[in-house]
């Protein structure tokens, strides 16, 4: 494929993802200059289509980039008007008092938002700046100059054969060169994976860590609905098999979003997190929320939990780490969005600044001091103990432990300094022999589905004819080693059923991968215990298209 000639296109900016640090950024660098050329490739079938996030958004950062927002119609109009913690037993609950929260957990000024719909919005204000959008354009590659900096990416490839060689409908894709590339994908983004390696800016980071949080929209009883309610829970049903909780949103319209995130290093590869959510909803205290109402939506995705230790250095030559490309979630509070909209504004004043004096392709030193001493990396730096300790004690010392450094944090020191996290999400799975299988419940098509039925609504589709997206390393090592040593646990980590081991009489298993049902969420790509699967991009407008999430 190396001899394919394309045709290519000079920006000022490339911006890979239209999400909100793709954004931010887009609008940013039209604000500073309005003649500056930027455009926006976005591998969704729309912008929106591949968003999915819990949300309660801190409009911190929306504020510092669009300050009358309000005034201008974004769709964040649901006010947080009440915030409740509980831990769950498998019959009850104990409700936490807020006074004892530190005082960076107040949901006080926030609002619950569908950020696919807030980036509908953000880019409907790009495009009005004169920015240039493209949905339906992933970007396959990475485009090099001379120097070995990033000048630009490939977009558009369609039309390859299973096989991966040219079908008679191909078409080669361009390339789009810039003086800087952005790279916004989100979270374990095939992009950056490359340019992190690459440019081995992980090496002064702990690994990063993730979780995988999953997500329905329900309709419910208007009489059970309390708009701008937001709860969250911990313990039941995880318990000591991981970390992790759920959500439960109120917004507008009778609707409340419920979630679950698991924690993804977590050793016994018997558990099933998608089940684990499902078995969430049969508490008396949510079934009862629930009861009488109708799920509308259900998508997955994998979130960034390492933090200020786990921060990559975010400046390569020729671009930078924006967002969850860079991993930029606050894990208390399960936020990242106002972080992933202050990392576009500054990538977007220092590569602003840069090409006003006459620079290109060089690295943006001033973008990395900013993410990390600024208000990105003060956020970040006063909650960096709280993943570690969960991870190395459990939730009930890391809920002592960990509150109590955040509230030392307020006022700018920590007594525990800064604590490590150790081996990666993939390194954590213990084998199968040495871990008891957990029995779940079968569904009951009311308050819980099987996970293909709850796909269907997550409205994924990808072109059949074309090569899988998710790439084995080594094909034997699905049925030669991770099924007899680690149980073969992509059956159950997979919230989308990609994964599974077919066997038939008489023959030895197979290892079936689906990946017309992928949601786009990278857990395989995370948690694989051989390190086996990478996700790489389908052709573009292929995958998820959440409406509201």
């Amino acid at each position: 494929m190396s001899e394919i000639e394309r045709e290519s296109m000079e920006y000022d900016v490339v911006i890979v993802g239209a999400g909100p640090a793709g954004l931010s950024a887009a609008i940013r660098l039209k604000q500073l200059d309005a003649d500056l050329d930027v455009v926006v490739l976005e591998k969704g079938s729309e912008v929106g289509a591949h968003i999915l996030s819990g949300a309660v958004l801190d409009p911190c950062g929306l504020d510092a980039l669009l300050p009358n927002w309000q005034e201008m119609g974004a769709p964040i109009t649901v006010p947080v008007k009440k915030d409740n913690f509980y831990m769950l037993g498998e019959a009850g609950q104990i409700r936490l008092p807020n006074a004892a929260m530190p005082p960076l957990m107040n949901n006080h000024g926030n609002y619950i938002v569908s950020m696919g719909n807030v980036c509908r919005w953000m880019a409907e204000q790009a495009e009005g700046m004169g920015v240039e959008i493209f949905p339906g354009m992933s970007c396959s590659d990475l485009v090099f100059g001379e120097n070995g900096e990033v000048k630009g990416v490939v977009a558009g490839e369609f039309g390859l054969n299973e096989d991966g060689t040219p079908s008679d409908a191909y078409e080669p894709g361009m390339e789009l060169h810039g003086k800087y590339v952005f790279l916004s994908e989100g979270v374990r983004g095939s992009l950056s994976k490359q340019v992190i390696a690459k440019y081995d800016l992980a090496k002064d980071a702990q690994p990063q860590k993730y979780g995988l949080g999953m997500k329905e929209i329900w309709e419910i009883d208007p009489e059970k609905h309390s708009e701008g309610t937001v709860t969250h829970t911990m313990g039941w049903p995880l318990g000591k098999n991981a970390g992790g909780g759920s959500f439960i949103y109120h917004l507008n319209n009778n609707q409340v979003y419920v979630g679950f995130v698991v924690h993804l290093n977590y050793e016994n590869p018997h558990l099933f997190p998608y089940m684990e959510f499902q078995r969430l909803k049969h508490h008396p205290m949510v079934a009862e929320l629930l009861k009488g109402g109708k799920r509308v939506a259900y998508g997955a995705r994998a979130i960034t939990e390492g933090g200020w230790q786990s921060l990559p250095k975010t400046a390569f030559p020729g671009g930078a780490l924006l967002g969850c490309s860079a991993g930029m979630v606050n894990v208390p509070r399960i936020k990242g969005n106002h972080n992933a909209m202050l990392s576009g504004k500054a990538a977007a004043e220092a590569a602003h600044s840069a090409i006003q004096s006459g620079r290109s392709g060089d690295t943006l030193e001033g973008y990395d001091a900013e993410v990390r001493s600024g208000p990105i990396g003060k956020d970040l730096k006063k909650v960096r103990n709280v993943k570690p300790l969960w991870s190395s004690y459990g939730l009930m010392t890391s809920l002592g432990l960990g509150g109590l450094d955040m509230w030392t944090n307020t006022v700018g020191f920590s007594v525990l300094g800064t604590l490590k996290h150790g081996k990666s999400d993939a390194e954590a799975t213990g084998e199968a022999s040495k871990h008891t299988p957990i029995e779940y419940p079968k569904p009951d098509g009311v308050l819980s589905f099987d996970r293909l039925t709850n796909v269907s609504f997550a409205m994924t589709n990808h072109e059949e004819s074309q090569p899988a997206h998710l790439k084995l390393t080594d094909p034997s090592i699905p049925v030669a080693v991770n099924l007899p040593k680690f149980g073969g646990p992509s059956a159950r980590y997979c919230p989308a059923g990609v994964y599974e081991f077919v066997t038939e009489e008489g023959k030895d298993p197979r290892f079936v991968i689906n990946f017309q049902n992928c949601v786009h969420c990278k857990t395989c790509d995370i948690k694989d215990p051989s390190q086996n699967i990478t996700w790489t991009t389908p052709q573009g407008g292929d995958g998820p298209n959440y409406p509201n999430m």
